[in-house]
């Protein structure tokens, strides 16, 4: 019995021992009457309280939209030549009531004139004021009503610095040059209604990119320029600044220094020069001379007219490293002339491509659109512009020239005068309208 309740009491010691935490000094709980005690005994001054400070949530930094990627795109140009205004075109724009109206010149090419962005016409004869009177070769005066047709068409550039330019004197060259004040919208270059001592440089910008447009004739058709005109008409070539006697030989300083002036103010460089022999399908000495020395200067392209037939297309390469691409001579737009050859037309095509870096000239899709003026006789009168793509026998056995000029046309001929003068830089239709 005594043996069994001492077992009994070292079971209850044991207990006891390992509930006291004797055997974890780690580990010592506290009961809640202590704990209850304690707080009772603490005075308020022992108590600290510890304030909550607030955490700020750094702003995360916006994520910035990425630029987008540059779109590269083109700019298309289209230049048509001398519409040469011979009394028998002028009068197929004449109405029953003596109205004139010209909407029919451009209804050929209609299509291009959509499709372009930059569109050009050298008009060869003076438009100087209706009531001057009419005329043709060799003193022309054209109707208001021709520009009022430009302008409806969708030209934006209008070309007047001709040998044609002088032909009604000072007056009617300010008449013409009041006349496209009507019409802002328009870029006539060439001409002056107030003397200039120092040209301001046209520029035209498209979608965002600035072209220099400058347009110089080599002569007013006379020995010496007229010192009325001094100032308002833009000259190619030098002349004596006493007497105006012509150096046909010679360029302009002031073209060269126009060029350089341009590069700074423009993004491409545009030279329109009225220049050449008249039917020669191979260009000058002169006009090669004149064109490398622009090219020098920095123009980027160069569009010529006057010889009244197409000449060659080609690149300019200048020593300094200038390029720029030569169409000497577009041909006519339209004219009643008794030479076959000035029949076949041609019309620039020029397709400026955009780079992020810079801007380039789209070989591919540059050249020349050949083209034929038709009219027909008795009396003579203008009919239409067909691209040579399009013409036909038929057509070429209807042409006028045969009865008002005697000479014998046929669509064998003009698809080789093509071919020699143009060659490789032919563009079908389908490659422009696309």
């Amino acid at each position: 019995m005594i043996h069994k309740y001492m077992i009994w009491c070292l079971c209850m010691i044991m207990t006891v021992f390992v509930l006291s935490g004797c055997g974890d000094e780690e580990y010592q709980p506290v009961s809640d009457e202590f704990i209850q005690e304690t707080e009772g005994t603490k005075d308020a001054s022992d108590v600290k309280t510890v304030e909550a400070i607030p955490i700020e949530t750094p702003t995360p930094e916006p994520t910035p939209t990425p630029e987008p990627a540059f779109e590269e795109y083109d700019i298309s140009l289209m230049a048509i030549g001398d519409n040469l205004l011979h009394m028998g075109i002028v009068n197929t724009g004449r109405k029953s009531d003596g109205t004139y109206e010209y909407p029919f010149l451009f209804e050929g090419i209609s299509e291009f004139l959509q499709a372009a962005d930059i569109k050009v016409i050298n008009q060869e004869t003076i438009l100087g004021g209706n009531e001057l009177g009419f005329s043709g070769y060799p003193r022309f005066n054209s109707p208001t009503e021709i520009g009022d047709a430009i302008a409806a068409a969708g030209f934006n550039v209008v070309l007047h610095a001709s040998n044609h330019s002088g032909d009604k004197g000072i007056e009617g060259l300010q008449s013409c040059a009041k006349f496209w004040e009507t019409y802002p919208e328009v870029l006539m270059v060439g001409i002056h209604h107030d003397k200039v001592e120092e040209h301001e440089i046209p520029l035209l910008t498209i979608d965002d990119v600035t072209f220099a447009i400058l347009n110089y004739t080599y002569s007013a058709n006379m020995a010496a320029l007229p010192k009325e005109l001094w100032g308002h008409l833009d000259m190619l070539c030098n002349y004596d600044s006493k007497s105006g006697q012509m150096d046909y030989t010679t360029i302009h300083p002031g073209v060269l220094e126009d060029i350089a002036k341009a590069q700074e103010l423009a993004d491409v460089v545009i030279v329109f020069p009225h220049w050449g022999n008249e039917y020669q399908t191979k260009p000058s000495k002169y006009q090669e001379k004149f064109a490398l020395q622009m090219t020098e200067a920095g123009a980027d392209l160069i569009i010529g007219t006057h010889p009244h037939v197409v000449q060659p297309v080609e690149w300019v390469e200048a020593e300094n490293g200038n390029k720029a691409l030569c169409y000497y001579s577009l041909g006519n737009y339209v004219s009643t002339q008794k030479n076959g050859l000035s029949m076949l037309e041609g019309m620039a095509w020029v397709t400026f491509r955009v780079k992020e870096d810079g801007i380039v000239l789209n070989e591919e899709d540059t050249g020349i659109l050949p083209m034929v003026c038709q009219y027909k006789s008795g009396p003579v009168r203008f009919q239409n512009v067909y691209l040579l793509e399009n013409y036909t026998e038929e057509l070429a056995a209807a042409h006028g020239i045969y009865g008002y000029g005697g000479v014998t046309l046929t669509l064998s001929d003009l698809q080789t005068w093509s071919e020699e003068i143009l060659g490789d830089w032919v563009l079908p239709i389908g490659q422009v309208l696309k």
